[in-house]
């Protein structure tokens, strides 16, 4: 068995893109860095709210737009979706971090508890855990994180499939899309917001714990 391969049956979109291939996809996107120009900030809070404000409005527009399409042709567009807002997303952790001074801690580990800790947090434990008001980084492997995430890819697939539903309305269907868009990426924007105003540890040999 492929340790791509889901325990549950994915929607229509998944199967035409193929299972190996998304859960690929979403392991190059989530465990790749991308490079931030946003420079350490005095007042990161207030800066980060505007890097946040700004990334889900483009989500939004983003998803509104591609779910233009009604019916099957708007199907089609599912995944496609995920995976531009998801990089959206990416970027958006990146500035952040790097508005907290903190790019150097901005690890695969990090990028997919930011990315994904709000919809399954269980999921995350393996990877990131909050441990009071610090942030704890495990000393995860390559495979339990690409684990992980296709445990995360078929929680989030799964739960697309009602929301997809809303490609065959025309006009509400695109509003309720792009508006589901911008809460999430709002939504992931305050995780990273919380977690780069913490302190980060690392874990380096299992015994105990460093400052990262």
């Amino acid at each position: 068995m492929s340790p791509y391969e889901p325990e549950a049956e994915p929607n229509e979109g998944l199967v035409r893109l193929g299972k190996e291939r998304f859960f690929r996809m979403l392991e190059d996107l989530a465990t790749s860095i991308p490079v931030s120009t946003e420079p350490p900030n005095a007042k990161p809070q207030a800066r980060s709210r505007k890097i946040v404000r700004v990334a889900g409005l483009r989500a939004g527009a983003m998803s509104a737009t591609m779910a233009l399409p009604p019916g099957p042709l708007g199907m089609l567009t599912v995944i496609p979706d995920l995976m531009k807002v998801w990089r959206i997303q990416q970027q958006m952790v990146a500035d952040i971090a790097s508005c907290f001074g903190k790019s150097a801690q901005l690890s695969r580990q990090m990028m997919v508890y930011c990315l994904f800790r709000h919809g399954a947090a269980m999921l995350v434990r393996d990877v990131v855990a909050r441990v009071g008001e610090r942030i704890t980084v495990k000393q995860a492997s390559l495979r339990v994180i690409q684990q992980t995430l296709r445990r995360i890819g078929i929680h989030v697939t799964q739960k697309t499939v009602g929301r997809s539903l809303s490609r065959w309305l025309p006009i509400i269907g695109p509003m309720l899309i792009g508006g589901y868009s911008l809460l999430d990426t709002r939504t992931v924007g305050k995780t990273a917001v919380d977690t780069f105003s913490r302190r980060i540890e690392m874990e380096y040999d299992g015994s105990g714990v460093r400052p990262a």
